[in-house]
């Protein structure tokens, strides 16, 4: 591997103009074909094998023409004090306004509360629903304006009036604090590499490299389905990612000039060495992310493989077009302590931070790891409570219209209303249809927790029924799950007796089986990215106990991340700090995805830390001098690395969107704790406890696994002629 890569690097140092032209007519085809390609709706959602998916596609199987996935808006009116909204002028406004709405553009229908009994019992409140024939982020702007000056023509003459549903959903934006994350990352790629060029050059492969990913996915959004959240999420971790792979290999090579080595020696042994380790954690990262499939959500393997793209992009331009820029810069990127070396003379080095701190950890490693230990499971506790869910119109802010609209019917029709349940009864298999349908919801209304029953509504064929119960409980509650398990227990007996089907659907019933699904693939999605990166770094590190010390520390630092985001997003902790203004239940994917991406994150450090480590104990270091010479070369880099990365996520969390926004801190805050407290604390202190047991592999298996030299020990054989700088570049340095 160390050699293959070595002579890569050299090859593009040398064809640089090739390399560089490469990558940028990539970037212009892919920018062309995002230009020109249909704009991207929001993705269709879908859960495979759940019993509301199964009803879903039987609605639209037996119901043809009725939009299943369409967006729908419902408008509410609210009559001033004192007043009912079936008073003649009240409900003139009303009348006139579901006309209007009825004769908009991509309306399918618009229904009038007056005949279908949308009106609440005190009178106070009355709604319209409104559906259309495309979904919420593709209608056309002209569609969205009809429906809010619609709602503002009722607001003049006098009523409340206010709109929830998915038909004014907006594209989600990050806002300002994303520019800010990667100012703040310029800014330590400055502090750690000394100039303003070297600094570039991670930000601007990364820009590239993101360019490429986020241009493909543009490109290919309407063809292959994917959301606006796709694009979001692989720039989030393609940007983090690409920024560090880069950094990585430009300290590695600064490192190398300061050998003595000449600039194209230099760049191979920085790819040979620093990029193997790039290498291994950008697989850790892609096992990580496309082991998303394993859910069986296809949204959310949309997202993991789209994100994993964007890293095997982030890879290869570190492996290829550093070098290449390298090349260009020539004698501006200089050795990392030419500087040094001309303040302090003939004076011995004073140690760097990371020898100071490594060197305390060893002398201490019982007290350091009991202290990290102990803090992290500190920041666990939240976790117990966690209760999970997904967001719907109750969650936003209550200055939108959205949750104004959730509030007034759930004020004037009971909190179950915004979650109305829908239970399809397949009476294809019946003697008797109707009776069938009739008995289903007989059944219903004799259930406890349920306030209205309609009656079924049959499709043309008479064959399959529609019947909407009204929950007294609000959707995200447990109670609400009780019913829908309820409804589905009395389904089966139904079924038995009178041969109809009887399935329940609608949002809530989704996010009740899709928080179900999430929760039973958590142990199998976890064995196998655990398994697979744990197998990865045996090849790695050519040990046992480090890759399970390192998949046992991952653990701690998602549960302590998993904790922190419980502590602000439902419990309410510092939530006006980061803009959360409701909380609520932690979203149902979060866990499964914060183990997938904050696992391939924590591997990152893992790799790039322990292999210096690794390193220098094969070259004959003792273990514990091994650690702090491991903690010299690469704690200043992993502790940047770590910052940019941080940064370049907390960014996200000014966006818009709630997923993002979670997602966003979950990942920063994962960070930190995988970084500062379990790689530079507990890693170091375990491996001093640990000694030379910490790299032994039995002999049967060091037989078996591959040697794929991440040390770089094969660049030893490599001839040496070149490994010198020539005697110019010598006098420029002592010059420097």
């Amino acid at each position: 591997m160390a050699t293959f890569l070595y002579r890569l690097g050299r090859l593009a140092f040398r064809r640089r103009h090739f390399v560089v032209l490469l990558w940028v007519a990539m970037l212009t085809l892919v920018g062309v074909g995002a230009a020109s390609a249909p704009a991207a709706g929001s993705g269709s959602f879908s859960i495979p094998g759940t019993e509301a998916q199964r009803a879903f596609d039987l609605l639209e199987e037996r119901f043809p023409g009725t939009s299943a996935d369409g967006a729908t808006a419902r408008v509410v009116f609210q009559a001033p004090d004192g007043e009912r909204m079936t008073d003649p002028g009240n409900k003139s406004i009303v009348e006139d306004t579901v006309r209007t709405l009825s004769d908009g553009a991509e309306v399918t229908s618009a229904t009038d509360p007056f005949t279908t009994n949308a009106v609440s019992e005190n009178g106070a409140v009355a709604y319209t629903s409104v559906t259309y024939d495309v979904s919420g982020m593709e209608l056309e702007d002209s569609t969205k304006d009809a429906l809010e000056a619609a709602a503002q023509d009722a607001r003049d003459a006098g009523l409340t009036v206010e709109i929830g549903g998915d038909a004014l959903q907006a594209v989600p934006h990050t806002g300002a604090t994303e520019i800010i994350g990667i100012a703040i990352a310029a800014v330590v790629l400055v502090i750690t590499l000394g100039s303003l060029i070297a600094a570039g050059l991670p930000l601007l492969t990364a820009m590239i490299g993101v360019g490429i990913g986020i241009g493909a996915i543009t490109a290919l959004a309407s063809a292959l389905d994917l959301g606006s959240t796709t694009s979001t999420l692989a720039m989030m971790i393609g940007l983090a990612v690409g920024i560090d792979y880069a950094l990585f290999i430009v300290s590695r090579y600064r490192a190398e000039l300061a050998e003595g080595r000449e600039r194209e020696e230099a760049v191979g042994r920085a790819v040979g060495t620093a990029g193997s380790a790039v290498v291994f954690a950008g697989l850790t990262v892609v096992i990580a992310l496309a082991g998303l499939a394993v859910v069986n959500i296809p949204m959310l393997t949309k997202m993991g493989l789209a994100a994993a793209g964007t890293v095997v992009i982030a890879v290869v331009i570190a492996l290829t077009m550093i070098p290449a820029l390298l090349g260009y810069a020539g004698r501006k990127i200089r050795p990392a302590d030419a500087k040094a070396k001309k303040r302090a003379g003939t004076a011995p080095a004073k140690p760097n931070m990371g020898t100071r701190w490594a060197s305390f950890v060893v002398r201490r490693p019982l007290a350091v790891l009991l202290i990290g230990v102990v803090g992290l499971g500190a920041a666990a506790i939240p976790v117990g409570s966690m209760e999970m869910g997904l967001p719907d119109d109750g969650s936003q802010p209550t200055d939108t219209t959205q949750r104004q609209a959730y509030d007034l019917l759930s004020d004037g029709f009971g909190p179950g209303f915004n979650g109305p349940l829908m239970v399809v009864t397949d009476a294809r298999a019946a003697a008797d249809p109707q009776a069938a349908a009739d008995q289903v919801a007989d059944r219903i209304e004799g259930l406890d927790g349920v306030v209205t029953v309609t009656p079924p509504a049959p499709n043309k064929a008479g064959d399959t029924y529609t019947i909407t119960v009204i929950p007294d409980s609000k959707p995200s509650s447990v109670q609400t799950e009780d019913l829908v398990h309820a409804i589905r227990d009395a389904g089966g007996e139904i079924t038995s007796d009178t041969g109809a089907n009887v399935l329940v659907t609608g949002t809530t019933a989704m996010n009740i089986d899709f928080s179900q699904k999430m929760n039973d693939a958590l142990i199998p999605y976890l064995a196998l990215v655990v398994g697979l990166a744990f197998l990865l770094l045996i090849l790695v590190f050519r040990s046992i106990l480090v890759p399970l010390k390192a998949a046992l520390g991952f653990l701690l630092s998602v549960l302590a991340a998993l904790g922190a985001v419980v502590a602000v997003f439902q419990w309410g902790w510092f939530a006006n700090v980061i803009g959360v203004e409701e909380t609520g239940p932690i979203m149902s994917m979060m866990p499964i995805f914060m183990v997938g991406v904050v696992f391939g994150l924590a591997m990152d450090y893992e790799v790039f830390l322990v292999t210096r480590m690794r390193e220098a104990f094969v070259h004959g270091e003792q273990p514990t001098q091994a650690v702090v010479t491991g903690f010299k070369h690469g704690a200043r880099v992993v502790t940047a690395a770590a910052v940019i990365m941080m940064a370049v996520f907390a960014g996200f969390i000014g966006s818009s969107e709630a997923m993002v926004k979670m997602i966003g801190f979950g990942l920063a805050i994962a960070v930190l704790f995988d970084a500062f407290v379990v790689r530079m604390a507990i890693v170091p202190a375990v491996l001093a406890l640990l000694g030379k047991r910490a790299w032994w592999l039995p002999g049967w298996l060091d037989r078996v696994v591959p040697n794929v030299d991440v040390e770089g020990e094969g660049l030893k054989s490599l001839s040496s002629d070149a490994d010198r700088r020539d005697p110019d570049e010598e006098k420029e340095l002592a010059r420097v």
